[in-house]
Parts: C-alpha cells; sequence; structure tokens
C-alpha cells in the first residue's frame, strides 16, 4: 500500500514539475502540428540539421511543418505521441487513373531515409494498394528487388492488400496491367491507388470512408527516431564505442546511434513526464551535464533537493493514509466491542461507572512498550497480563482478553460497568477499558506483590508467609467474595476463585483479581445455568455434575483456598494414588481419619495456635461439603474467621500494615470492612467467648 501511495504521490509531483521549454524566440507550434525538442524551428532551435524543421508559410492552405532531411510534411496525426520516439509524417498516394492514361502507364515515387536518424515503423505501417487491373510494387531503393506486389488473378482484376514494409528507404510504384486498354463504363474501379500508410489513421478512416485513399493526396504514416535498447552500442550493434556514464544507447540509425541521459535534463517526446532524452550522433558519445543551445535543465531533476522532497512527500502520504486506515480500524473494533453501548451506559449513570476511563489504544500501546512479552504478568484462560505505566507515571495491569463472542458484547459491557462500580479495598480495582484494538482491553490497578499462590506452593522461596498472615488474607478474600454476592449493587459469582487469583499488595493485603469467569445476577435469582467454566481442583462437582452455578459453587472453591494455607500444598498433589491426587480429597481423608496435623504446613505447626488450625480445618471441611445446600455463605465465612482470629493468644499479634483496620480494643473487635460493619462488632464477643467444640463438630 505504501508503494501504491507513493507512485500517486511521484506521479502529482512529476505532473507539477516544470516543463523544459524552449526560450521564446523558438516557435512550438507550425499548422497545428506541435514542435517538440530535438525538432525544432530556426537555428538554435533544434538538435542537429536532422531535426531542423522549415515552416511553410506560403502554401495555399495553412501552415505545413516540413521536416527538412527528408523533405516530408509532418502530420498533425498522433502529434503528442503515445510511444517512445515517434513522429507521423504526410506520405504521398501515387495513384494511376486509367480514364487519363495510355497503355504501359506508369507512376512511381520513393522516400529516401538514407542518411538520416529515421526509419519506417515495421509494426505500424503497411504498404497499401487498392484498385483493379494494376501492378502495385513496394520495392527497394536500388529498384533491385521487388518486397511486396500486388498482381491481379485469373479469377478478380482488382488488387486490394496490406503488406508489411521495411525500415529502410522505399520505393513504391503503380503500372497498367494491360498493354492496350479499352475504356468501358461497366468498369467500377478506374483508379488504382497506393502508399505506405499508418495502420490506426488509415483503419479509424477507411471504416468511415471506404475511398479513402481516392480522395486523399496524402496520408499518414509513422515514422521512429529511436526505440530504448538493453545494451551498449558495442554490444549490441556491433560498434567500437557507446554512451558515456551518464547515458545508454538508443538503437543505431543511420550511419550513428543515440544516448538516452539518465539525469533527463531535456524533454523528449514526453515533456509533461520530464522524460529526457540527448542524441547522440558522434562515437564520442553525449555529455549529458551540458544542455543544447536553446534549452535549460528541466526543474524535475531528480538531484539532492528534489529527491529529498520526493521522499518527504511519499512519507507523508504514506502516514496520512495508514493513519486514515488505523482510524477507521479502531471505529469498527470500537462498535464490535461494545463501545457505543458502553458510552450510553457513561452518559446516563451519574454513579461510580462514571470514573471509569475509556483507554485509546496508544494510550496502553506506550504503557506496555507495544506489549513487550517482558513485561508479561501472568497468563491464564481469560487472557494475558501486561504491566504498564500511564503517563502521569500510575503502574497499572493491562490486560489483554482472548476473542470475545460477539454474540456476548452487551453482556460484556454489563459486566464491565459493574465491576467498575465495585469499591472494595480487597477487589482489585478495574480503572478502565479500551475498546478500540481486536480484542478488549481491561486496565486494573497494579498490585506488586504477586499471587497468594507463589508464597504457599514454593519451598524454596525466602519470605514465607506466617499463620497469621495466612488468616488475614483468608478473612480478606472471604470479606471480597462476600461483598460481591451480596453488597455489591448486583449480585457477583466470581466463579474461578483459586490461590492464583488472589493477589498481594506492599503491604501484604488480599485482593481478589481476574473476573474473566464471572456473571452477575438479577437479585432473585439463586444460580446461573452455564457452560462449566472454572480450574480443576478448585471446580465444584455440584456445579459440574449440574452445571449449575450457585454462590456456593464460589464457597467451595474458597474452601480449597483454605485447605492450601492450612497445607502450603497445590489443589492437584504430585502422587501417584490416584485417591490423593485431589488436595480436597485428601484432606477430607485427613480430616476423616484424624490426621489433621499430618498433612497441616510444616511451618505453622512451629508456630503454634493448634485450637485456631481446628477451627480453620472444621471451617475448610464445611465449604468443601458435596451438597452445596449445607455449605455456610461466603458472608458466614468471613464472620467465622474474623471470630477465629480473636484478641487472645498469638493472634494478639496485629500484621503490620494491611491489617491495620483490624484491631482489638477491651476484648472485642472493631471492623471497618464494608462487608461486616456492625454486624462483626455485635457478634464479636459471643463469638470469641464460645467454645470451640460448636466449630468442629460434624455435620
Amino acid at each position: 500500500m505504501a508503494v501504491h501511495y507513493g507512485l500517486v504521490l511521484l506521479h502529482i509531483i512529476l505532473l507539477l514539475c516544470p516543463i523544459i521549454k524552449a526560450k521564446e524566440r523558438c516557435p512550438n507550434q507550425c499548422g497545428g502540428v506541435n514542435i517538440r525538442y530535438p525538432f525544432g524551428i530556426g537555428e538554435g532551435c533544434y538538435f542537429d540539421k536532422s531535426f531542423e524543421v522549415v515552416c511553410d508559410n506560403n502554401s495555399t492552405r495553412s501552415p505545413k511543418a516540413l521536416l527538412k532531411s527528408i523533405n516530408l510534411e509532418l502530420s498533425p496525426y498522433m502529434s503528442n505521441g503515445s510511444g517512445l520516439a515517434y513522429i507521423s509524417v504526410n506520405i504521398s498516394v501515387i495513384r494511376l487513373n486509367r480514364r487519363k492514361s495510355t497503355s504501359h502507364n506508369i507512376n512511381a515515387k520513393g522516400v529516401n531515409l538514407s542518411g538520416t536518424p529515421f526509419s519506417f515503423s515495421q509494426t505500424d505501417n503497411r504498404f497499401i494498394a487498392i484498385g483493379c487491373n494494376s501492378y502495385a510494387q513496394q520495392i527497394d531503393s536500388s529498384w533491385c528487388r521487388p518486397i511486396c506486389t500486388c498482381n491481379p488473378t485469373q479469377n478478380s482484376d482488382c488488387c486490394n492488400m496490406l503488406c508489411n514494409i521495411p525500415q529502410s528507404s522505399i520505393i513504391i510504384k503503380v503500372l497498367d496491367a494491360y498493354s492496350s486498354y479499352v475504356y468501358s463504363q461497366n468498369i467500377s474501379q478506374v483508379c488504382t491507388s497506393v502508399s505506405v500508410v499508418y495502420l490506426d489513421w488509415f483503419f479509424s478512416n477507411y471504416l468511415r470512408f471506404p475511398n479513402v485513399l481516392e480522395n486523399k493526396e496524402y496520408v499518414s504514416a509513422k515514422l521512429e527516431w529511436g526505440k530504448t535498447g538493453g545494451s551498449t552500442c558495442s554490444e549490441e550493434y556491433n560498434l567500437d564505442t557507446s554512451c558515456n556514464q551518464d547515458g545508454y544507447c538508443l538503437v543505431q540509425l543511420g550511419s550513428g546511434y543515440f544516448c538516452l541521459c539518465n539525469d533527463r535534463r531535456l524533454s523528449g517526446t514526453y515533456p509533461d513526464l520530464c522524460e529526457g532524452y540527448l542524441m547522440c550522433n558522434t562515437t564520442s558519445g553525449y555529455n549529458c551535464s551540458e544542455c543544447p543551445r536553446g534549452y535549460y535543465s528541466s526543474g524535475c531533476t531528480i538531484g539532492g533537493l528534489g529527491m529529498l522532497s520526493l521522499l518527504t512527500g511519499t512519507l507523508w502520504l504514506y502516514k496520512f493514509f495508514r493513519r486514515r486506515g488505523e482510524i477507521k480500524l479502531k471505529h469498527k473494533f470500537f462498535k464490535r466491542n461494545g463501545g457505543l453501548l458502553l458510552q450510553q451506559e457513561l452518559s446516563s449513570n451519574e454513579g461510580g461507572i462514571d470514573k471509569t476511563k475509556l483507554f485509546t489504544s496508544n494510550e496502553l500501546e506506550k504503557a506496555t512498550d507495544n506489549f513487550n512479552t517482558n513485561r508479561i504478568l501472568g497468563q491464564g484462560g481469560q487472557g494475558t497480563v501486561y504491566k504498564g505505566m500511564l503517563e502521569d507515571g500510575k503502574i497499572v495491569a493491562v490486560k489483554k482478553s482472548k476473542i470475545i463472542d460477539e454474540s456476548k458484547v452487551e453482556e460484556f459491557i454489563n459486566e464491565v460497568v459493574i465491576l467498575s462500580q465495585i469499591n472494595h479495598r480487597n477487589v482489585v480495582k478495574l480503572l478502565g477499558c479500551c475498546l478500540e484494538t481486536e480484542v478488549p482491553l481491561l486496565v486494573y490497578e497494579f498490585i506488586s506483590n504477586g499471587t497468594l499462590s507463589q508464597y504457599i506452593d514454593d519451598q524454596n522461596k525466602d519470605f514465607r508467609i506466617s499463620w497469621e498472615m495466612r488468616l488475614c488474607i483468608a478473612i480478606d478474600v472471604s470479606g471480597a467474595i462476600s461483598y460481591l454476592h451480596s453488597a455489591a449493587s448486583i449480585p457477583i459469582y466470581h466463579r474461578d476463585i483459586k490461590s492464583t487469583n488472589i493477589l498481594l499488595d506492599d503491604k501484604y493485603c488480599a485482593k481478589v483479581s481476574d473476573f474473566g469467569a464471572s456473571r452477575s445476577i438479577a437479585v432473585d435469582q439463586t444460580h446461573l445455568t452455564t457452560q462449566v467454566q472454572g480450574t480443576f481442583g478448585y471446580l465444584d462437582p455440584e456445579y459440574f455434575q449440574s452445571s449449575h452455578f450457585t454462590e456456593k459453587s464460589d464457597v467451595y472453591s474458597f474452601g480449597v483456598v483454605l485447605v492450601e494455607l492450612l497445607t502450603g500444598e497445590r489443589p492437584i498433589r504430585l502422587t501417584n494414588s490416584e485417591e490423593d491426587k485431589s488436595l480436597a480429597a485428601y484432606f477430607l481423608r485427613a480430616m476423616r481419619e484424624d490426621r489433621l496435623f499430618e498433612i497441616l504446613d510444616a511451618q505453622i505447626l512451629k508456630e503454634g495456635g493448634k485450637d485456631e488450625f481446628k477451627m480453620v480445618a472444621k471451617l475448610a471441611k464445611r465449604c468443601l461439603n458435596l451438597n452445596g445446600k449445607k455449605r455456610p455463605t461466603m458472608r458466614e465465612v468471613g464472620i467465622e474467621l474474623t471470630g477465629i482470629r480473636g484478641c487472645n493468644g498469638a493472634s494478639n499479634i496485629v500484621h503490620q500494615g494491611c491489617f491495620e483496620e483490624i484491631h482489638c480494643v477491651d476484648g472485642g473487635i472493631a471492623e471497618t470492612s464494608e462487608i461486616y460493619g456492625s454486624v462483626a462488632q455485635s457478634i464479636s464477643e459471643s463469638t470469641i467467648s464460645k467454645d470451640a467444640d460448636p466449630l468442629i463438630s460434624n455435620d
């Protein structure tokens, strides 16, 4: 496309270039014929004597342009030229009229091109003879051999023919076919006309006027004075000379040859296109750096400044069309990805959604260094997440979603709107999105310390999170999920709760992320019927069997996260035992066999708090109940975890930073989280004072 636009620009520039002109004293027209260099009228206006044109103003008709070297009139037909180095001339029509002639009458005329740089065009001219009872011949200039002959036959006394001609000089003649001739009024054709004619001219006239030759004194023929050659003169014509370094050879005509100058200083048959030709009729070549007398250098010379202007213009044009194409494509993607619908929501909603920003693709490409692979934070089933920095210096996470189903665009936009309104300290904040790319881009706040999975799975990590931190993380996550289920404006099921979707900030405060699989539901709905989606090891067996996803399905996934915090193992264990590959199944079997402390992470066992381990384990067991109705709600889970982390024993050690909002006051718990409010405070005393046994009783 860039090449196409560049050629268009080049054509425009060339059309606007100054045309090489003769000086004002050099006429450029005679009798309707345009005179162009190397042809010229008057001393100093032509290249050499071969190209001298005489404008005859003494004729009874309009002025005639005579090419003096061959004594032929230049024809207006094809005067502008349609090929390289062509001219058209008027050739006499030789006519034999038997009404006015005697027997053995003969008419002949020759065209002598020897010693000139001109020749007949073999491809575009034909020898033509039309008439009856006559011989018509085309012979070479020496009268030695006939080149083409038209003979009357026994079956026909008439001769209508077109015949090829040579490039060299020719003689054409016509003579009576009979020694004696008796005039008869019944003879339809008493005249025979013969000439050399330019085919295009002939057919364009003959079809309209069949007797065109009988009524014409002259017809147009086509002469060549040079055509492009692919090699030097010495190579193609066995000469000892060649053009200099500034030009290359044209076909040999007569005793000399031509050179075409590479720097295109002079205009030939195409001055409007700045095609410059110089003719060299000597063996020493021609110095293209000089202009013949009466002419000046063309402004179209591709020199340093001209080339710079051309390249600059081409680049500008390329960028212009590319930019216009990009704008159209972005608008197409914006509409396809639901941008118009989102704009309607933004304009009609007066709540938190007005803070959502529509980013441009240029902003996010710059922020992520064109989505450099070195910026990848993680990859998952919903897309790839890149680290980026906005122009204001803010660090963000840019999620490049996978191909979006166009039938679910409205659903996608609705979820963007809902997530934009979530304002919970333990939920990763959606800052905005970009819809003018092939796939939507979502922009989240950046969480610096990675995922929870990195801290509980990697045994070689220098920093391992303590039991106190694990318990606080569990409280944060349960509060966030409970908020989504019940406190958000529209209930949201996350559908992919797992340790890799729980991020830790610089204070190791937990934040739930990755809402790519999330679905919002009406307040009066109890479940979603969807295609099974999630991560093995966290997937609710009840949902897997029925395809009905409920809030209790998120509870099951959270139960697996609790088991990860207790054991430090992955949800899918690396073991040969099929029965124990699932961490959830492995944990439940250990609980049934009263082997809890055998499977706990060795690090947390050193920290004490065995009663807390039992209570959290029992809560995890309830979350993993195969019957979803018997699982607690996330609100209940959060309240129980908050109670377990009561102000006694080791739990009095408050984690710095993240948990500064949860602190012990006068034997109770003050919680500023959005989810609990006064509810947690009102039950705190009874929860803490209650014996642990009810929490670990079997249901």
